[in-house]
């Protein structure tokens, strides 16, 4: 890994929320294309997943999405449940941010998807039983229209249209399936 990629990994981990998000900033904008190094911090960014401070776990959580594409030995396959579970964090706006990002998994290979559409078919099921299942539920529908537009694979815009029609209340139903007009 060059030097100055490490650097600004290192930086994930100071108290500093400004250099922080700087040095996210930065690796984020890195990995929009496959990189070579990704195994050589893919046990951190896994145990980064667990840090205490919820800023760091969304970090991860959005850092393993982007390195999706990169992955090349699907170990995403084994440690995606690790991710799935900062989206149920204590801390609402962690747990949302890392949901709304599965998307950049789900497009890039077909055995990613069909691990998000799975997990994410799950949560839509139990999402009213936590606090802000609409809003989840609502994100979840996001995901599956973001990976469509990228894939324009059929089955997820017929798999997120029949969640959308199990909604009971018509309200959020007629907000899901709005999704699907943008």
């Amino acid at each position: 890994m060059d030097p100055a990629v490490r650097k600004h990994f290192d930086a994930l981990y100071v108290d500093d929320a400004n250099v922080r998000y700087e040095a996210f900033k930065h690796i984020i904008e890195i990995t929009h294309r496959p990189v070579t190094w990704i195994y050589e911090i893919w046990d951190e960014l896994l145990k980064l997943l667990q840090s205490k401070d919820n800023h760091v776990r969304t970090i991860a959580v959005q850092l393993l999405s982007n390195l999706a594409k990169s992955d090349s030995e699907n170990r995403l396959l084994n440690d995606f449940d690790q991710l799935i579970v900062v989206t149920k964090d204590e801390k609402f706006v962690t747990a949302r941010h890392s949901l709304q990002c599965l998307w950049k998994i789900a497009v890039v290979k077909p055995e990613f998807r069909e691990m998000v559409v799975g997990k994410l078919t799950e949560r839509f099921d139990g999402a009213m039983q936590e606090k802000n299942g609409t809003l989840i539920r609502y994100d979840i529908i996001e995901v599956f229209k973001k990976s469509f537009d990228v894939t324009q694979d059929s089955s997820l815009k017929a798999i997120a249209l029949k969640l959308t029609e199990s909604e009971p209340d018509l309200k959020y139903r007629k907000k899901y399936a709005g999704l699907w007009k943008k």
